[in-house]
């Protein structure tokens, strides 16, 4: 790495940890993760029950949810859910269809999947699948805004300068969603969540929370 980027992570670094002895801010952020995360289970209930149907009249055989191992901050593994959008063998199918990964860097995004059920098309397009991560951000593995945690996959081919990222506990929005999504690459990413974790504040994430209700139905950058 050059100078000039080990001056930038020693900058970046220097500034998290500025921000992470914020006991103000991360005891606020906690309560509001809390709060937050409540409110949407009940209020969003019968939605989650309407969509459980759905997949299950697609197919049966298939389970609700479907939950990966991300991984956390400092590096800390644990089980990320989501409403299932994908065939039962996703994964097994993920090797043959690297080659048409759409996204540069340490992450696979393919437009047309054919992975992707019907059912999963609609809540992936209105982002309904990401909802079960309210029950993540419960227990404290995730908040409602953070970086987004990658695969562990992922993380093996991340650079020290990429790992930053990992200083905080991850989200289930932040600027890297609100600001582009799926049409910002890999790297562009990384840059938005370092700017976050070195500008986050309560206020900042109560923005960053608006504005994901703003673009979260009829994203065009959602697949």
């Amino acid at each position: 790495m050059s100078n000039l980027a080990n001056q930038e992570v020693g900058y970046i670094e220097k500034q998290t940890t500025n921000v992470k002895d914020g006991r103000i801010y991360l005891f606020a952020k906690r309560l509001v993760d809390i709060f937050g995360s409540i409110c949407g289970i009940i209020l969003l209930g019968a939605l989650f029950v309407v969509i459980a149907i759905l997949i299950k009249v697609e197919d049966p055989k298939g389970t609700i949810f479907f939950s990966q191992k991300r991984v956390g901050i400092n590096g800390r593994e644990f089980k990320m859910y989501k409403f299932r959008s994908m065939v039962s063998n996703a994964e097994e199918k993920l090797a043959e269809l690297l080659k048409y990964n759409e996204i540069n860097g340490a992450m696979f995004k393919m437009k047309d999947d054919p992975r992707i059920t019907k059912v999963g098309k609609f809540i992936r397009k209105t982002s309904i699948d990401e909802l079960p991560q309210l029950f993540n951000v419960l227990k404290g593995e995730m908040s409602l805004v953070g970086p987004r945690p990658p695969l562990p996959r992922e993380v093996a081919e991340y650079t020290a300068y990429d790992k930053q990222r990992l200083l905080v506990t991850p989200g289930c929005t932040g600027l890297w969603q609100v600001s582009g999504r799926n049409s910002i690459g890999f790297h562009e990413m990384v840059e938005l969540d370092l700017q976050y974790i070195q500008r986050r504040t309560f206020f900042f994430d109560i923005k960053i929370i608006f504005k994901t209700v703003l673009v979260l139905f009829g994203s065009k950058d959602a697949f």
